[in-house]
């Protein structure tokens, strides 16, 4: 992939929608563990808590990038990327999350939050990435921002227009599907076949979204 071709401006946009859909639940992580310090002391917290938050998940995803070079890795993290689509559109998350009555115990909390959440993030932009850590670094740098200083904005946004979440759930189903097409042994078979491939993929997408919309209307009968 070239700097600034077609394909490194759809995977950056990729990349971007992926950290801000999924970043709903981290922002609210921040909130809640720097809730009950002081207002002069919340502000600097969220920020250095993130700031550390971002190197880990920075260092953990590029180490993902050179783990999907194994073999199989590409069909099994685009096989979990689908069921992590698919778990956006129908999960309600709790958070028990014990809020830092000190200023580095509300940093700390940030950091290991946010590195345990941050599995389905990380494998969704390293998918998204196509091996290119560069993007991986820009991806994170123009969205940490948004959901530092935007994230009440962002969580209010997909509350009143949840069309935002299915096509954040769609651009992931699209990256699963198209890390299940590059693995090695199947690759082949999708490259000689473009109309085999680009069916797969809109199969992929319109399956996860029609089943988690199935699940969402289960859910809310049930209520």
């Amino acid at each position: 992939m070239e700097l600034f071709s077609p394909e490194f401006w759809s995977a950056l946009f990729s990349l971007v929608i992926i950290d801000l859909v999924l970043a709903g639940d981290n922002a609210i992580v921040i909130g809640l563990a720097a809730r009950k310090l002081p207002k002069n002391q919340q502000k600097k917290a969220i920020i250095w808590g993130t700031v550390g938050a971002i190197f880990i998940r920075a260092t953990a995803t590029i180490f993902v990038v050179w783990l999907l070079k194994i073999p199989g890795l590409h069909l099994i993290g685009g096989i979990l990327l689908v069921w992590i689509a698919y778990k956006l559109l129908t999960d309600e998350s709790e958070h028990n999350l014990k809020a830092g009555t000190s200023f580095w115990a509300a940093i700390k909390t940030i950091i290991i939050a946010d590195a345990m959440m941050g599995l389905d993030n990380v494998l969704a932009v390293a998918g998204a990435a196509n091996g290119h850590p560069l993007l991986v670094i820009i991806g994170l740098l123009i969205s940490i921002p948004i959901v530092v200083w935007g994230s009440t904005i962002i969580l209010k946004w997909m509350e009143r227009y949840p069309i935002i979440i299915t096509f954040g759930a769609g651009v992931l189903a699209f990256t699963a599907s198209r890390m299940i097409t590059q693995e090695n042994f199947l690759a082949g078979f999708f490259e000689d076949n473009p109309i085999l491939k680009w069916g797969f993929i809109a199969i992929v997408i319109i399956g996860v979204i029609f089943a988690g919309k199935f699940k969402q209307r289960r859910l809310a009968e049930q209520h």
